[in-house]
């Protein structure tokens, strides 16, 4: 929406760990605005939700482009010897879905406790209090958590009027209802959720005493076409749509990567 900064998605998702940090412990890596977007779903939801524009202004790369880095990140905590890591993404769609079904393909291979999820999961009981309301695209819940974390990326003037037409880059239709302070306290529910789940992970880690395995990156691409490839295909990312939709026109610039291509 034209009321936050370029790059909500991972400000948001940086912006909770690193206070997630700051109260129970842990190292926050420099966050990474590469991310799925413009192909299969992600292409058909744009032209209805962002429609026809000069730039998109994303940095999308194609999922097997993305979770092979995220792979290199793992392999970055393991080799370091981190007993627990927390993969956190402020961006939606089924990237999600895809990102805990690869730790639950690779974790029997890494010594780190792994645990992924989108940030709106932490978000209990969310916006509206009633464990329903942890996310949405540019809305009352993804604004006020931006405006919570940095207030100086979030200008509501910046609003269209009430009932102006067109799809304002997808801004949500709650957008308008964003409250400071409602963020401020769903920060404080994430990075509760947050150190919990850290916990957990230590606790397994001592529990489980699991040896650091995964160091070069000849073992990460062994690793991939092992146990992550073969199963690249059943990923939600790497389907032509999510539910059967349409595709996007033919004329729309959402139409020139749509296509999945087996590429991977």
């Amino acid at each position: 929406g034209p009321h936050c900064a370029l790059g909500l998605d991972m400000l948001k998702a940086h912006g909770i760990a690193c206070a997630a940090a700051r109260a129970h412990g842990g190292i926050v890596a420099p966050p990474d605005y590469w991310h799925i977007h413009e192909l299969g779903g992600y292409a058909i939801w744009s032209e209805k939700n962002v429609g026809e524009c000069e730039r998109t202004w994303l940095t999308a790369l194609p999922p097997w482009q993305h979770f092979k880095n995220v792979l290199y990140q793992i392999r970055t905590a393991d080799a370091h010897g981190f007993h627990a890591c927390i993969l956190l993404t402020g961006h939606y769609g089924p990237n999600w879905q895809d990102l805990k079904r690869m730790v639950e393909l690779v974790q029997p291979h890494v010594g780190t406790r792994l645990y992924a999820l989108p940030d709106w999961e932490a978000n209990v009981p969310g916006f509206d209090n009633d464990s329903k309301s942890g996310g949405d695209h540019a809305g009352k819940v993804e604004t006020s958590l931006l405006w919570a974390l940095n207030p100086e990326c979030v200008d509501l003037s910046r609003m269209p009027a009430e009932g102006t037409p067109g799809t304002h880059f997808a801004m949500g239709a709650t957008a308008r209802l964003s409250n400071r302070r409602t963020g401020e306290r769903m920060v404080e529910d994430e990075v509760r959720y947050l150190g919990q789940k850290a916990r957990e992970l230590l606790e397994a880690y001592e529990r489980e005493k699991p040896a650091h395995t995964l160091r070069t990156f000849a073992q990460v691409e062994a690793l991939w076409e092992s146990a992550v490839r073969p199963h690249l295909k059943e990923f939600m990312t790497l389907q032509d749509s999510w539910s059967n939709q349409e595709p996007p026109s033919e004329s729309s610039r959402w139409h020139e990567n749509w296509k999945v291509r087996e590429v991977y």
